[in-house]
């Protein structure tokens, strides 16, 4: 490889990602509470006080998150972030109980790999369902995951900034009442270009199948 000195886009690219990074993911994190239906009176019986009330019971099957940073397989950090500490770099939370979120990043050559897993954990299944679906309408233009947690999705997209390109992968799973959420993406500081859809999206998902086997295995 040429000794090129490094460009300008490697500045322009890091500090976006370490801003997103530093508020916590604040971007992808859905509502954390549902909407409360109306109900309507069911019809008594004569075993039936009319005074009794209708209560609906909230599942919880987790009440706090895993720890992120431990969360990828380290063979799986090798392939999808190469160079990068197997440790991590676990963000900083308000609530650490209820969201945590580990990154790793990597600058090899010129070839710059970023991968972000984060879990919210969430009062109810409903309030995760409702987050993900907010998730996934937001982040539209991709597809399901099939056996990933309850459901999953995840989605590819492009962008160029001063003629540099990076290309990003995110895969929300929802399971129970935790909201799973991966973020990988490259780019080649040397070419200008960016992976494939094909290599950032199936890392993503990898990433996320760990993530998921940690959350469950955290009970």
């Amino acid at each position: 490889m040429r000794d090129f000195p490094l460009p300008l886009a490697l500045t322009a690219r890091l500090s976006p990602v370490v801003v997103l990074a530093a508020a916590g993911w604040a971007l992808t994190s859905g509502p954390a509470a549902t909407t409360t239906a109306e109900h309507k009176d069911a019809p008594k019986t004569g075993s039936q006080s009319a005074s009794a009330p209708s209560t609906t019971a909230q599942t919880k099957t987790y009440a706090a998150s895993p720890a992120p940073c431990g969360s990828v397989a380290g063979k799986t950090l090798k392939s999808l972030v190469p160079g990068a500490k197997t440790a991590g770099k676990e963000i900083q939370s308000t609530d650490a109980k209820l969201r945590r979120t580990c990154s790793w990043n990597a600058l090899k050559g010129y070839d710059y790999r970023w991968l972000d897993v984060s879990f919210e954990v969430m009062n109810s299944d409903e309030a995760a369902q409702t987050a993900y679906k907010q998730h996934i309408t937001d982040k539209s233009g991709g597809g399901a995951v099939p056996g990933l947690g309850d459901q999953a999705y995840s989605v590819v997209n492009l962008t160029t900034q001063d003629k540099q390109q990076t290309r990003e992968g995110m895969v929300f799973a929802q399971v129970s009442n935790v909201l799973v959420v991966v973020t990988y993406n490259g780019s080649d500081f040397e070419t200008k270009k960016a992976p494939g859809t094909d290599e950032i999206n199936k890392g993503a998902i990898e990433a996320s199948r760990d993530a998921v086997t940690a959350l469950k295995g955290s009970q």
